[in-house]
């Protein structure tokens, strides 16, 4: 998972509440695991006109000019400016996906939803919670500034507007630590494994049959 410090980045806002999970990342894109290749698909009912299907080339597709990723001024864009309630609808993890694949790498709103909020963290995507009216602020502020950006400093919780108005958020001790060092559930169990190394020595000795019962001189054929 991607180590998160600091990031400063340009804003794209998605001015719209309760954007769910199917809005993020249709339901015919999730057949894939590999956690990698839904960039192109984010948003897809409304950043393209047609309708899109697994595996298709994207390149060529017809784009929706009014929706703000598909403008100029948002190219290059890696922080999202979001609404209330983002992220509601069915659990599904390739909504972060698709996010950090997209290029973002936090995602500012007054509200998410439990689910999306929990697995934001877990793959390396920051979700910051700011009041309805910091965000307001914000809206109004990337809308009059083209190239408008954001600092989003976790170390210290802190977003930093162009002016250098600092706003705070709060985050879990234990999540700040894992994006700190770029720890995910794999990482770290794996910073245990001389303990399960030895438990699991320790279990063969004392019941070997667990381990013995698939070997080749058993196998059958």
């Amino acid at each position: 998972m991607k180590v998160f410090n600091q990031h400063k980045g340009t804003v794209a806002p998605i001015d719209r509440a309760n954007v769910d999970t199917d809005m993020i990342i249709p339901k015919q894109f999730l057949k894939s695991i590999k956690r990698s290749g839904f960039g192109v698909y984010l948003f897809d009912e409304i950043r393209y006109l047609d309708e899109g299907v697994a595996d298709q080339d994207c390149s060529n597709r017809p784009l929706n000019e009014d929706f703000v990723l598909n403008q100029s001024r948002y190219q290059g864009s890696s922080v999202l400016l979001a609404r209330v309630n983002f992220g509601c609808g069915s659990s599904r993890e390739h909504a972060p996906w698709a996010l950090e694949d997209f290029g973002f790498r936090t995602v500012i709103a007054p509200s998410f939803a439990d689910i999306f909020y929990n697995n934001c963290f877990k793959n390396g995507l920051l979700p910051v919670v700011l009041s309805e009216q910091i965000v307001d602020q914000l809206f109004s502020e990337c809308a009059a500034t083209e190239g408008y950006q954001l600092n989003v400093d976790l170390q210290r919780q802190v977003v930093i507007t162009p002016s250098g108005e600092e706003h705070s958020f709060e985050v879990e001790a234990f999540r700040k630590h894992c994006l700190l060092k770029g720890l995910d559930d794999i990482d770290l169990t794996l910073q245990n494994t001389a303990d399960i190394c030895a438990y699991e020595a320790k279990r063969k000795l004392a019941a070997p049959w667990l381990f013995g019962a698939i070997s080749p001189e058993n196998s059958v054929g």
